[in-house]
């Protein structure tokens, strides 16, 4: 029986709200789809207001059992979820490649990431330090604990359904905190596994409720309205962010914000080229495209950038597209019609402004929600592609003659979540590294993500870190206490 399977006959494609299956309270139900094929696979419950007050009311009416629980124990439910997440990992990735769409051989790696947050987490519940020190006066002490915040809302997207949820729920039990987990309305299947996972963990009643809803506008003004609750943590679009950012200032809610990227991949005339395009097929094509640090602009010596395009070109063609179960397959269908269309679109503007099509440029197989792998050349800088966040397999190629040229290019967005640098001079690559404003960056690496590393981005796209010591941090309250023995 699959995992699908098992969640329809067990009743877990309905809310979980303090620790019970139930409908929603007006028989709201969403439809989810298979990317692959667009057709329904199952629905689930859909959240309105009074479901999202029962939410909140599960998750304040354990908060303060909850916070008094010892870190060791928080550690050791942690660990049992890490063991049952990699015990079932087969299942779990193939219900992220139903819902998602992604190859299985990603989704597979999918699991394993999201399950490092709980075992990284587990070691981190025991790291809650504070400090103590004597005031500049001498004669008095001054103390500082960390506290749980409280009641959190955790808002994940679509694109790593499972990943984007532990990567919240870990730290956020790390710190003490019960939460409120809205996952996005394409792939709720995998939060609503999670869900179910936790309290076969041992995780109690109530410390975590999943509300799957298509009713976002409605809801999360509940949540974010209710003074018991002290903490918002969204990963998603930037225009969403600023949304929840003014929603959140109502109530002075705490709020940590993951959201857009417009990833420059910069290749200096030095760099190897061939690692160059090993990296640039990660860091463009993984999910598709559809990640917040995929490679968005590519920005290419102009010594070098024929020779790259031509070797990048070769590898987008020779990527297999179709059902992620499929074998052999490294490329899936996107996540919906909406994307398919945006895709469609870009390669338009792009075009439009007089870029060439290298490779791609059209929508593939049907039915699904497909999308060749596309490279674009003669890509100006004033080319309105390079504004947009792409999020899909569509790889604009631009030059430039000189690092402080590159730098301005990687530097003239609104973004600044993740970029990436190719050169074999470390030091011409430190110092473009700090000169570019991201808040992440990959030196000759494609692939940056790390349960414990700090991540998250600058100007607008975003507010606080995810992962490491930082990620249990955004669920912790510092407390002054003054004291003269």
């Amino acid at each position: 029986m699959t995992l699908l399977d098992q969640l329809k006959n067990s009743g877990a494609t309905q809310l979980y709200i303090g620790g019970d299956w139930r409908e929603s309270s007006d028989g709201g139900r969403i439809d989810v789809l298979d990317p692959s094929t667009a057709e329904a696979l199952t629905s689930v419950a859909s959240g309105n207001e009074d479901d999202a007050r029962g939410a909140v009311d599960a998750a304040a009416s354990v908060q303060p059992q909850w916070a008094a629980t010892s870190p060791g124990e928080r550690a050791e439910i942690l660990t049992r979820a890490f063991n049952l997440m990699i015990e079932r990992k087969d299942e779990l990735a193939h219900l992220v490649v139903q819902e998602m769409g992604k190859a299985l051989s990603e989704a597979a790696g999918e699991v394993a990431y999201a399950a490092e947050f709980y075992r990284w987490y587990a070691g981190e519940a025991v790291r809650n330090l504070g400090s103590i020190s004597t005031a500049p006066g001498g004669d008095k002490k001054i103390i500082a604990i960390h506290q749980p915040i409280g009641v959190s809302l955790l808002i994940t997207p679509w694109n790593f359904p499972l990943a984007m949820a532990t990567r919240k729920i870990g730290p956020a039990i790390a710190a003490g905190c019960t939460m409120i987990l809205k996952p996005a309305s394409d792939t709720p299947l995998s939060a609503l596994a999670l869900g179910r996972l936790m309290s076969e963990a041992g995780l109690p009643d109530g410390v975590l409720n999943v509300l799957p809803s298509n009713r976002s506008s409605k809801v999360v003004p509940v949540i974010l309205g209710d003074d018991r609750v002290r903490m918002v943590s969204f990963t998603g679009s930037t225009e969403v962010g600023r949304t929840l950012l003014a929603e959140a200032a109502k109530t002075v809610v705490k709020a940590g914000m993951e959201l857009g990227g417009n990833a420059p991949f910069i290749v200096c005339d030095d760099a190897d080229i061939e690692a160059s395009i090993q990296g640039a097929m990660i860091a463009k094509m993984r999910n598709g495209g559809q990640s917040c640090i995929a490679a968005n602009r590519f920005l290419v010596h102009e010594a070098v950038v024929g020779e790259f395009t031509r070797q990048l070109t070769a590898a987008m063609r020779a990527l297999k597209v179709g059902p992620g179960m499929e074998p052999g397959v490294e490329l899936g269908p996107l996540i919906n019609q909406r994307a398919q269309d945006d895709m469609s679109e870009s390669v338009e503007v792009a075009v439009g402004a007089g870029s060439a099509v290298a490779a791609g440029g059209e929508t593939g197989r049907s039915p699904g929600f497909y999308y060749q792998p596309t490279v674009l050349t003669d890509v100006t800088p004033d080319n309105p592609v390079l504004g947009r966040e792409i999020f899909g397999p569509i790889a604009p190629v631009t030059s430039f003659s000189t690092d402080d040229e590159a730098i301005a290019l990687a530097n003239d967005t609104m973004y600044g979540l993740a970029g990436y640098v190719y050169s074999r001079d470390l030091g011409r690559a430190m110092h473009i590294s700090e000169a570019i404003e991201y808040g992440m960056v990959g030196i000759n690496r494609g692939l940056m993500s790390d349960p414990a590393a700090p991540f998250g981005g600058v100007k607008q796209s975003g507010v606080g870190r995810e992962g490491a010591h930082e990620g249990m941090l955004e669920f912790l309250e510092t407390k002054y206490i003054a004291a003269d023995w």
